[in-house]
């Protein structure tokens, strides 16, 4: 399934979720779907994100494992259906808006915790998705300098 389509999936599913565990799960699932396209961009993307998906990878696998693995059947699992990374662009522009969403379900959902370890879990969550979040940012970043670069290339007159 196409990256897009996923991270879609994944964001309506986080705004459908109520309880703790419900919400945890989804921000999971959220973090293995970045760390899914982090590793697809870090293989086969454009060269200039490479270093950038290496680290969206690393960062979205911390927040999973601050989390600890949910019980889920092998065919729930989001990131397990990606197949297709199309535009680069606009998966990393609605990876950036949903782990804005995960963010903010944690935060909600810290604040609202008496229980000091899942308070700490999430605040470690919140953490490792912000820092995939700024991930995500410099790789657009990125991108639209490649892009402005070739349309001034593209312009010049050949030689």
């Amino acid at each position: 399934m196409d990256a897009v389509r996923l991270i879609w999936t994944s964001r309506r599913a986080l705004a459908d979720s109520g309880g703790r565990a419900e919400i945890l799960t989804e921000v999971w699932q959220a973090q293995a779907l970045a760390q899914a396209i982090g590793s697809r961009l870090a293989v086969s993307g454009p060269p200039e994100l490479r270093g950038e998906a290496l680290g969206l990878t690393e960062l979205a696998g911390r927040g999973c494992g601050v989390l600890g693995s949910p019980d889920l059947d092998p065919g729930d699992l989001l990131a397990a259906r990606l197949t297709e990374l199309d535009d680069a662009r606009q998966a990393l522009l609605d990876l950036g808006g949903l782990l804005a969403e995960v963010g903010i379900a944690l935060v909600g959902l810290a604040s609202s915790m008496d229980d000091q370890a899942t308070y700490w879990q999430c605040v470690e969550a919140i953490d490792a998705a912000d820092e995939s979040r700024d991930r995500v940012l410099e790789m657009l970043r990125k991108l639209a300098a490649r892009e402005e670069r070739e349309e001034r290339e593209g312009a010049l007159p050949e030689r």
